[in-house]
């Protein structure tokens, strides 16, 4: 049984159903306007697609190597009816996540030689950053694993008090030495309390300010390093956390981020209460980088391994 198997396919397609809603209806009624009175796919149909996809924050770029594909596709099987758009267009796209390893759908298990397994949480404030490191404690102990969290974000005293409600809410401990601490020194006392307790899982919050990207590059770096003297390839993951309802300004952030520390996980938040699901797909195609989870709506359950097929069926249908 996978870490975040706890509920049946049912439950989870029905609540992916439920996050993506706006971003499907938009979606759809589009592209209904864009093949409506056509019998095949022509230029036209290509030009209307091309602007759906940009208009729901797929990313210009993105959206130009899915239209080719499809071109593509529709020079080769020569009778290609608006129909049949709709099957080849998710097609492309699960190919397209498939190339960029999003969503394979298999659920994980932590490595049985990582242990503790150090996730370092990256993001700007206000993404759901610390909401989210809660939801995955709250899954990884359901799952009957021991988690520690660690509160390094200590430019803000809310960010160190909203991590320890959450800690209390899902029962972990949580390290942290207030404001204006040292937030690697943070870091290093979560991962010796994490080995001192046998912990299978240390999760670490770390500040969310863009403003200076060489003070951040250094702050991280920082907070790896201290960490590497207990666990020399600690961190394991470094989960990248985006609000998929800002769009494009989710692909600036994550470009600074990736540019600032070798984010090798990313987490898209409040997916239910956006019409720009389409972000999801641009930003696993830009930078390369899994998409691993996707926030569909505000329970402790609805942070879900993100399965490219079931998320594309479900925006597309």
């Amino acid at each position: 049984m996978g870490l975040f198997s706890f509920f049946s396919s049912k439950e989870q397609k029905e609540e992916l159903d439920k996050g993506l809603e706006k971003t499907r209806q938009s979606v759809f009624s589009k592209l209904s306007k864009a093949v409506i009175g056509k019998s095949k796919v022509d230029d036209e149909v290509l030009d209307e697609l091309e602007e759906v996809l940009v208009t729901s924050d797929v990313g210009v770029e993105t959206t130009l190597k899915i239209i080719d594909r499809i071109e593509a596709r529709v020079a080769r099987d020569k009778y290609l009816g608006v129909d049949e758009l709709n099957r080849i267009l998710k097609e492309e796209i699960v190919a397209l996540l498939q190339e960029n390893n999003s969503g394979d759908g298999a659920d994980f298990e932590l490595p049985a030689d990582k242990k503790p397994y150090v996730i370092m949480v990256v993001g700007v404030n206000g993404v759901g950053k610390t909401t989210t490191i809660g939801k995955l404690a709250y899954n990884f102990k359901r799952a009957g694993k021991k988690v520690v969290l660690g509160a390094s974000d200590t430019f803000r005293a809310a960010a160190v008090e909203q991590l320890k409600i959450w800690s209390e809410r899902v029962g972990v401990p949580v390290v942290s030495q207030g404001m204006g601490a040292d937030p690697a020194s943070v870091a290093y006392d979560t991962v010796k309390s994490a080995l001192a307790q046998d912990a299978d899982v240390a999760i670490i919050d770390t500040a969310g300010r863009l403003h200076n990207k060489v003070n951040l590059m250094n702050e991280l770096s920082k907070i790896k390093r201290v960490m590497q003297k207990l666990i020399p390839d600690a961190p394991h993951e470094i989960l990248l956390v985006l609000d998929a309802s800002t769009g494009q300004n989710a692909i600036e952030q994550a470009r600074q981020f990736i540019a600032a520390t070798e984010v090798n996980a990313i987490a898209l938040t409040k997916l239910d209460g956006t019409a720009k699901g389409g972000v999801v797909i641009g930003i696993s195609d830009m930078f390369k980088i899994p998409v691993k989870y996707i926030g569909v709506g505000e329970k402790m359950e609805d942070l879900q391994v993100f399965n490219r097929k079931e998320f594309v069926e479900t925006l597309f249908s």
